[in-house]
């Protein structure tokens, strides 16, 4: 593995404790062959890469001030020979058009030392295939997934070879970037809260953004009571400044919040807020005085899954479901995973 990519800053400790991670994604569109890969650290891009360019390259001034001289032409090539690969083999056997997607990384817990790994294969929003660490041995639920199942299942060099990355090499990667990255990556931003509806007999939402860390918590309360029933949660979303946004749904009648005492909880690290449900709270398609910024999208939840996989392709590239490593993978004997040695491939 090319650890020398990332200079090793001694006697810097961590004074963002707690979890991090470190996550990679391919996605691969069958239809008009879209391919598109990105890396994450603590939820935050840090390089990315599209068949379209043709071209890796870094998403953070962090990482690009510390990259080896041909760092990013040893991704790109390694990315365009993964694309290849995905093309030959999964592609041929799929008709239609269909989404393809890889996920794999590893997570630290720099207070506790608890690590976990992962690798993991997506079909249509589907779990595919994954890595069971713990009986050591590949699992597939779906049926499309049983033919490389059973072929997996016979390369025990192939399973050896991303347990060894991902326990050893990732998590050495993972502690790099975050020394590399620490003054951005433990700022911390204060949410933004706004209750929002289309009209007044539509559902509420509690939106939150431009948010930094991304772990949040979000809570719709009915006198006091945690809600979870009429409530729906949409997912986390990366906004183009790094932070994050996310929106929770209160689907009940107007008669009902009239009645009671409704409001969101959110609790971020670096403040807990809470909206009490009132029409003067309520932001609506109709209001002039405050206009909504236009990342405050109201949003159906059923719409939020097609986002999260638009900006995968598109703005990270799952972004679920569920990645290449700061160096996409461990180089293959021959220098690239999807080289002839086929065993390391998938």
């Amino acid at each position: 593995m090319r650890s020398s990519v990332l200079l090793l800053l001694v006697g810097i400790s961590l004074s963002f404790a707690g979890k991090h991670s470190l996550k990679y994604i391919y996605t691969s569109v069958s239809g008009d062959k879209n391919f598109a890969s990105t890396g994450l650290v603590d939820d935050v891009q840090f390089m990315y890469f599209d068949i379209n360019t043709k071209k890796a390259s870094p998403k953070t001034e962090w990482v690009k001030q510390n990259e080896e001289s041909d760092y990013w032409g040893f991704q790109t090539r390694s990315l365009k020979e993964q694309h290849q690969w995905i093309l030959s083999t999964i592609w041929t056997e799929s008709a239609g058009e269909h989404t393809y997607q890889i996920t794999y990384g590893c997570e630290w817990n720099d207070e506790t030392g608890k690590t976990n790994v992962f690798r993991q294969y997506g079909y249509d929003g589907e779990d595919f295939l994954f890595m069971d660490m713990k009986r050591d041995k590949w699992i597939s639920p779906m049926r499309q997934g049983f033919s490389l199942h059973k072929r997996c299942d016979n390369e025990t060099i192939r399973f050896n070879y991303w347990k060894n990355y991902l326990e050893m090499d990732c998590i050495d990667t993972l502690k790099k970037l975050l020394k590399l990255g620490k003054s951005s990556l433990e700022k911390t931003v204060s949410p933004q809260v706004s209750l929002l509806q289309t009209n007044s007999s539509s559902p509420v939402l509690c939106h939150v953004t431009h948010f930094y860390p991304s772990d949040i918590t979000i809570t719709w309360m009915r006198n006091g009571q945690e809600l979870y029933k009429d409530v729906k949660v949409g997912k986390l979303l990366p906004n183009e400044d790094g932070t994050f946004q996310k929106t929770v749904i209160l689907q009940t009648e107007p008669e009902e919040w009239r009645k009671n005492e409704f409001s969101c909880v959110v609790e971020h690290q670096s403040k807990t807020f809470r909206k009490t449900l009132t029409e003067k709270e309520i932001r609506t398609n109709n209001e002039t005085a405050a206009p909504v910024d236009v990342t405050v999208v109201v949003v159906p939840v059923v719409t939020l899954s097609l986002l999260l996989i638009i900006s995968v392709i598109v703005y990270l590239v799952y972004q679920r479901k569920l990645k290449s490593g700061y160096v996409p993978a461990k180089p293959s004997p021959s220098g690239s995973e999807s080289s002839s040695h086929s065993s390391i491939v998938a």
